[in-house]
This record gives structure tokens, C-alpha cells and sequence, in this order.
């Protein structure tokens, strides 16, 4: 199961409640939270089917239509080839790796014109010369300009619902279809995450509201940190952070609203990042994620001369370890009165991953709610777009 235990002051009933009655407002329009009761995982097991003899699955795409893919890829060690950056280095390098003949290739773009993926999109098209595309899956709205190239050259085609923004859409076709081919467990992804659903809409669960409440009101809780005490869990830092930044980094009439994520992994990131967090400005809050330990790797009885000091993690598993400096460090941190809780997965399998996404994407159209924000929207990243195509059309 998923346990998260706050370690700060919650917020009265009658508060919590009001909040549970906007956010149930939103529900006919905000289509993430119909996802995990929509059947995906049959049509997708014959997608499976159909591409079972390609050794290589490659996503081209970014932000949203990658970063949750990834996440989910890396909690449970499945092999996808993501090429989610216009940069030389990326593109040579997955090239490097793949071939025509034995590989997928997944363009996912929510609109149908994301630059980026068009542009990689072109540079393997000139690389491979396909005359068959029947290789490659299309994932895009209905009515897209995506869907009308894709219909054109005869790839295979997903689409997206229209009322599922890119950052919530890891748990739509943009997400599923990637890692159903990759050989995940689609089925569960999904029941973890209507486990979450329900237990948060049906059975009214408020911890959700309770952390998103202390967030949006305590002075010292603007600057959110997620410390994930497992490596698998570092691309869901990164989607985290795009989720939380572009959903709450707005304007709310002249008052510019956010809650600024950062990620970090543990034990690793107790070298860089703790000490700014223990002694430095008291501005954040701490969630700490971790995974029950698997007590699969011991550290062996050996005693070193002169290194004695360290010979107390003798006959403990790695993973025991790993917890305890979690929970250490939340014990530090709490001393210094700075907002922590903690979340605690008992495995790392596709229906705990299911459950995770959920259950940030819930905390995350909360914390929009209690900021006054529209969560769903992205106005801050539109200049860029004009402003990009302006200069590289004058080219």
C-alpha cells in the first residue's frame, strides 16, 4: 500500500471539507480523473501483441508526453529509449543504439505541432527513409494536425481525451501505449491508481487536502521538496517537478502565485542539498518517499583497519540502511520545526506506481484550488513559443 504520514498541523474539518466540495466541481471537466476507469489495457495488450518482435521501444517527445512514461519506465526497470530533448548529443545518441528493422517508434504531441518532437521526428525520418510506417505509433488530440500526417503515411494512431492536459496524462494512451509495449502490467498502473481515486473521492479520505492546505497557507511551505530515498525514482522527481511548476507557477489577477519544487534523491543528495535545507532560509517543505526495504544486499561483517568508525552498518542490509537515513533525516528536520512528511511504498511494482501518479496528480489540483490558480493551463510558456518561431522564420 501507499502510507503518507504528515508530521505538521492540519487544518479544521469544516476548512478541508469546503475544499473537497471545489475540487469535486471540477470533475466533469478535468478528464485525468476518468483515467483509471477507462479500459485502456485491452486494446493495449493487442498493440503488445502486434509489436512483440521489436527489440527497441523509442519515445520522441517531451514535457508531459514523455516525463511520465519515463517515470513509471524507471520505477520498474523497463526499457524504453527516450529521445525527449533537442539536443545533438541525445539524437546521435539513441540513433546510435537503434535501427529501422528492429524498433517502435512512439510520437507522442498533445497539440500535434510540439517543435521539439516534430523536429527530431524529421531528423530520423532523413536518418532511417522509411517507405512503410507501420512501425510507428501516432499519439495526439483528435483533429490534431498529428492525426492528419499520421492518417497520411499510415501509422498507427492513439488519441489523447481532449480535456486531459499533457502533464496529467501519463495514465491516457500517452503514457499506456509506451509502456504496454515496454511490458508493463497496464491493468494494474491502472487499479493502483483507481485504488487512490477511491479512496480520496469515495471514501473522502482528507490527508490529500489536509498536505495541499498546509502548502498553500503556511509562510514557511512555499518551496516543496521531494527527497526519494530510492535511485528508481529519480525521472519521477523529474515529472513532479514539471507537474508542479507549470501547474501552480501563475498569475492570479497582478499576484503571481507557486509553489517551487525541487528533487532530490537520498542518500546521495544528504551530501549537496540537506545542509541549505537543515541551516539555510526556512522556506521549504520536505516530503520524504521511500520504498520498503527489500533487505536483499548486506553489507558483509569486515573490519577495516583504521575504519573501525564505520563498522556499525556490519550485517544490515543496504536498503535498511538507506530507510533509516530517511527517517533520520526526518527526525533532523522535524527538531528544526521545518515541515516534513512521509510517504512509504511497501514494493515498487506497477500498482504502487499507479497509485503514485494519482495521487500526486489529486495533490497537485488541490493545491491549485486552495491558491486560487488554473491548474490546467500553461499561459507562462506560450511567449516563448511565438517569440522562438518569430526568430527561426526570419532564418
Amino acid at each position: 500500500m501507499l502510507e503518507n504520514t504528515l508530521h505538521f498541523e492540519t487544518a479544521k474539518s469544516e476548512q478541508i471539507s469546503a475544499y473537497a466540495r471545489r475540487m469535486s466541481d471540477e470533475l466533469g471537466d478535468i478528464g485525468y480523473y476518468a483515467l483509471p476507469d477507462i479500459g485502456e489495457h485491452e486494446s493495449l495488450e493487442r498493440i503488445k501483441k502486434k509489436y512483440k518482435t521489436k527489440q527497441n521501444v523509442v519515445l520522441i517527445g517531451v514535457g508531459g508526453s514523455s516525463l511520465g512514461a519515463k517515470a513509471i519506465s524507471n520505477m520498474l526497470g523497463l526499457e524504453i529509449i527516450f529521445i525527449d530533448n533537442l539536443d545533438e548529443s541525445v539524437i546521435k545518441g539513441a540513433l546510435a543504439k537503434i535501427s529501422l528493422e528492429n524498433s517502435v517508434f512512439i510520437i507522442p504531441s498533445k497539440s500535434g505541432t510540439t517543435i521539439e518532437t516534430i523536429s527530431i521526428y524529421k531528423v530520423l525520418l532523413a536518418h532511417f527513409k522509411p517507405k512503410d510506417f507501420s512501425s510507428f505509433i501516432f499519439i495526439t488530440d483528435e483533429g490534431s494536425p498529428l492525426e492528419n500526417y499520421a492518417k497520411s503515411v499510415g501509422g498507427k494512431l492513439f488519441f489523447i481525451p481532449k480535456n486531459v492536459g499533457g502533464r496529467f496524462s501519463v495514465l491516457s494512451n500517452c503514457g499506456l501505449v509506451p509502456l504496454a509495449l515496454a511490458g508493463a502490467d497496464i491493468k494494474a498502473i491502472l487499479e493502483g491508481a483507481k485504488a487512490m481515486k477511491e479512496q480520496f473521492l469515495e471514501q473522502n479520505d482528507p490527508l490529500i487536502l489536509q498536505k495541499a492546505h498546509h502548502y498553500a497557507t503556511h509562510p514557511n511551505a512555499k518551496i516543496n521538496v521531494l527527497f526519494s530515498y530510492d535511485s528508481r525514482l529519480k525521472a519521477f522527481n523529474e515529472w513532479y517537478i514539471q507537474l508542479w511548476a507549470e501547474s501552480l507557477g501563475k498569475r492570479r489577477g497582478y499576484k503571481r502565485m507557486g509553489l517551487t519544487p525541487v528533487g532530490l534523491v537520498g542518500s546521495a543528495d544528504q551530501h549537496s542539498f540537506l545542509q541549505l535545507i537543515m541551516d539555510g532560509p526556512k522556506d521549504k517543505s520536505v516530503t520524504f518517499l521511500k520504498v520498503a526495504a527489500k533487505n536483499e544486499i548486506t553489507v558483509p561483517d569486515i573490519k577495516l583497519e583504521f575504519l573501525n568508525s564505520c563498522d556499525f552498518t556490519n550485517n544490515l542490509s543496504v536498503s535498511f540502511i538507506q530507510n533509516s537515513q530517511s527517517t533520520a533525516t526526518l527526525q533532523a528536520l522535524k527538531s528544526e520545526n521545518i515541515s516534513v512528511d512521509e510517504i512509504t511504498l511497501s514494493r515498487l511494482d506497477e500498482w504502487h506506481a499507479g497509485a503514485l501518479i494519482y495521487y500526486y496528480e489529486l495533490l497537485t489540483s488541490a493545491c491549485g484550488v486552495m491558491l486560487g490558480v488554473n491548474t490546467y493551463d500553461q499561459p507562462g510558456v506560450e511567449l516563448g513559443k511565438m517569440l522562438l518561431k518569430k526568430m527561426l522564420s526570419t532564418k
